[in-house]
């Protein structure tokens, strides 16, 4: 029976959790505090000093913590640190992060996975950047994913009524939570074959424009209003993934 552990129950790693313990995987998943799920561990910083009750030696690790990238006060690398050091010991048999795709430049073009970083100009991207350092140095491998949608994260919902910065005529990057599953699932299943980087976004690229109208006439929302109606073609290339077996069957 294969093991892994699940850094960050949250709205990714939970189902996460469920998905693999329906392939009758041994599962942990790791909150701040201690959870009445029997599979659920606590895995937190108090200061500098890793707390947990992690079990599962020689298990796939996947971190699904959200970075929180912008917080100056974010422990989010020194957690990181942690979590490596704790997989050696605990003798890991592969580190899977997930990423950005808001590690790019945001310069128009297509981006695979050699595509154009962005300039460390701002917290958000050295800490996404540093993290994949990180975890590339310690043998692990990178899913960069693009804008998350599924339960609870309706676009038709969450823009509803909104103002917003970017523009109308961007090109969306988006995937859906269950194809992100799907796709930790085919790297994993995959690992000696697999590229130690990832994008993981649905092929359709539609406007901002067109995406929320589409989403808000189904819900029956508002639509935003954008800042700017300027042209942009950036486009996230999410099909390398592919080769090893993963199908996009979610729409955005």
């Amino acid at each position: 029976m294969a093991e892994i552990i699940i850094l960050g129950a949250g709205w990714l790693g939970k189902p996460l959790c469920y998905y693999f313990k329906k392939k009758k995987y041994r599962v942990e998943g790791t909150s701040r505090a201690p959870s009445a799920e029997p599979f659920m561990k606590v895995f937190t910083l108090e200061g500098q000093q890793l707390v947990h009750d992690l079990t599962l030696a020689e298990a796939y690790w996947v971190c699904a913590i959200p970075p929180r990238a912008s917080d100056p006060e974010s422990s989010y690398l020194t957690m990181l640190d942690e979590a490596l050091n704790l997989a050696k010991t605990m003798k890991c048999k592969g580190f899977l992060l997930c990423s950005s795709t808001g590690v790019y430049a945001e310069t128009d073009g297509r981006y695979d996975e050699k595509g154009t970083l962005a300039a460390p100009t701002s917290r958000r991207i050295q800490v996404l950047q540093e993290a994949e350092q990180k975890v590339l140095s310690a043998g692990g491998k990178i899913l960069r994913l693009a804008g998350l949608v599924g339960p609870q994260r309706e676009p038709g919902q969450f823009v509803a009524g909104k103002v917003l910065r970017s523009s109308a005529q961007a090109l969306v990057n988006m995937v859906h939570r269950d194809d992100v599953i799907a796709a930790i699932d085919v790297v994993l299943s995959n690992w000696r074959e697999a590229r130690d980087i990832y994008n993981v976004c649905y092929p359709a690229h539609p406007t901002r424009f067109e995406y929320y109208q589409a989403h808000c006439g189904v819900k029956g929302t508002d639509m935003p209003e954008f800042m700017s109606q300027q042209t942009q073609q950036r486009v996230i290339d999410g099909s390398a993934i592919e080769a090893l077996g993963l199908r996009y069957a979610n729409t955005i």
